[in-house]
Parts: C-alpha cells; structure tokens; sequence
C-alpha cells in the first residue's frame, strides 16, 4: 500500500480565549490580572487520506474543520500531536511543500480587485517560480475547464461571485498542486455555479490523481464528489467510513415518495407510516427500513398510486442524527 497523502496522529489546537465581566472596574483590573479560558477546536483529531481519495470533512459551524485545514496548510501551528502531508510537516511551511499544495477557501479573496484576474494569475506564477511553458498549458487547461474564457481579462469588480470564485480556484491552481483544501468553495455560489464547480474539482481530481479534502454545508456537494466522509463535532471525530456507512448506521428509516392519480383523504394515510409531507395528490412517508417493502407493497394495493419511489433520507439528516447521538451519549 502507498503511503497516505496526509496523516493525522492526535491532533489537538487549543486556544486561550481573554475573558472578563462587564463593567469599567473588570476592565481595569484586567489590565494587571487577565483571566483565560481554553478552547480545544480540534481535540486529538487522527485519519489518513490516500493518494487520489476526495474525503468530505464534515461538521456544524465551530466543529474544527477549518482549524484542521489551517494547520494541514501550515499558516496554524497545533498544540499536540503530530501531521503530515506528503511527508512534509506543514507548519514548517517549507518552500517545497507550499509548491504542491493549496487551500480554497470559499470567503477569502485572493484575487485584487482593481485589476483583470490575468494579472493576478501571472503573480502567482512568479511567486511559485512556474516556468512559462508549463504555465501556459495549465492556465489553457483551466480556462477550458472552468470556461475562463470571457472572464480572466475583466477586473475582478466586475464578476459576479460565481465568476469570481471560479477564478479564484483556477489561481490556487496554477502550481498544479497535487493536495488540494477546499473550505466551501461553493458557498453563496447558485445552483447553476455550484454544479459546474463540483464538475470541475472531479475532472481535476481525474486528471491529476489529486488528492482533496473538503468541507461543505451542500451536501450535494459531498454526495457528488466523495465516497468517503469524515464527521467532526466539537473538536473531535465522530465518524469515518464510506458515506452509504453513515446512511445505514445513522438511520433507521426509508422515504417513500408517492403520487396518486387523485388526492385523497388525508386520514388514510396514517397507517402506512410517518407523513412527512402531503401535497395534492403526493405523499412523502417515513418509514423504519425493516417495514419498507411491506409498507409499499400495502401503498400500491389500497391507494391509487401512479409512481413510488424508495429512497434514503436525506444526508443533511443523517448527519443531524450523528450529532443529535453524540450529544446525548
């Protein structure tokens, strides 16, 4: 087996967070006597990533996952344990390693403003020493692939945010990094502007064998892009395995989406299972995973049903349950 990408071994960053009471008295005393509390944002976190894995690193707001980026890219310093990312020590931030990684993260700004993103483009290619052909043929590949075209001679002003974020993956990209950390990269993006990045982080991913983490409150995002999810709340893991593996360990029930040829009344329904919604004429029904089969065969027996359909719930729910079991364990 190949050596993982990026390898976590109880990774911890603690923060001393100033605290004091209101008042003018508690803040001149806290200029002599300052009070502190420690926040661990991350707390012994550990897993690996293998060469060309697309990894969901999920979580609430505060849950660590852009803490664990930051010190994965080197600009935070952990407190305990140790990482590595292609067998570099990040925080070091060795010349070599910044060459082959890259953290995307959805509200930074990279790009100026005031001037076409080609400039901006042709910095970064000073900056990390890319010789002119070889930067040549990967802005051509990105401009193709993101469809740049129109867009890379406009100031930056002037896009719009998913014109503007598409540029800005293409710049964290030109050093063709092989590690890529995507911290919602689709966020305040339209659906329109969020498929078409999706596309394009899964060719890249096809082309170049990179390797990704990625954190995402869409979870369209998560479903189209990873087979593998990782769930950190409050600092620490609480799930990691295959995605279909959260869906069957976190929950017990199905949904059953039916249209009938007419409405009916509305009290029928009762005894087939949960009714989540109902809407002239279309039932959408929760039922334990165990009855799923006799519940549809009993729906397309006594009801006048013109299509059903089985599905998992969705993963937003899944993942609810996740925390919802954690916090009352």
């Amino acid at each position: 087996m190949a050596d993982p990408v990026i390898l976590l071994d109880n990774l911890s960053k603690t923060y001393l967070v100033p605290e004091r009471d209101a008042g003018v008295m508690a803040a001149a005393r806290s200029l002599v006597q300052r009070r502190h509390r420690a926040i661990k944002a991350v707390d012994q976190v550990s897993f690996r990533v293998e060469p060309g894995e697309v990894v969901g690193f999920l979580g609430p707001n505060g849950a660590g996952k852009t803490t664990t980026l930051k010190m994965l890219s080197g600009l935070l310093h952990p407190t305990s344990g140790t990482g590595r990312v292609l067998a570099y020590e990040p925080w070091q931030r060795q010349r070599d390693f910044l060459k082959v990684i890259t953290l995307v993260m959805g509200q930074r700004n990279q790009l100026n403003w005031d001037i076409p993103a080609s400039d901006s483009f042709e910095l970064n290619r000073v900056i990390y020493r890319v010789p002119p052909a070889q930067y040549q043929q990967t802005l051509e590949e990105l401009v193709e692939l993101l469809e740049l075209g129109p867009l890379i001679n406009k100031p930056v002003r002037n896009l719009s945010l998913g014109e503007r974020m598409k540029c800005e993956i293409a710049a964290a990209l030109l050093h063709r990094p092989q590690v890529l950390f995507l911290d919602e990269p689709t966020i305040g993006l339209d659906v329109t502007a969020q498929r078409r990045i999706r596309e394009f982080i899964r060719e890249y991913n096809r082309r170049h064998n990179a390797t990704i983490l990625l954190t995402s409150h869409y979870m369209a995002d998560v479903e189209a892009l990873c087979k593998r999810i990782v769930v950190i709340h409050h600092g620490r893991i609480l799930f990691d395995g295959p995605l279909a593996e959260l869906v069957k360990r976190f929950s017990p029930h199905k949904t059953i989406a039916v249209e009938l040829e007419h409405p009916i009344e509305s009290n029928q329904y009762a005894d087939f299972g949960e009714v989540v919604t109902q809407d002239d004429g279309r039932l959408m029904l929760r039922v334990p995973k165990a009855d799923t089969a006799k519940v549809a065969g009993r729906l397309l027996a006594q009801l006048p049903v013109s299509d059903l359909t089985i599905e998992d719930p969705p993963i937003e729910e899944v993942i609810e349950q996740v925390f919802a079991q954690e916090v009352e364990s």
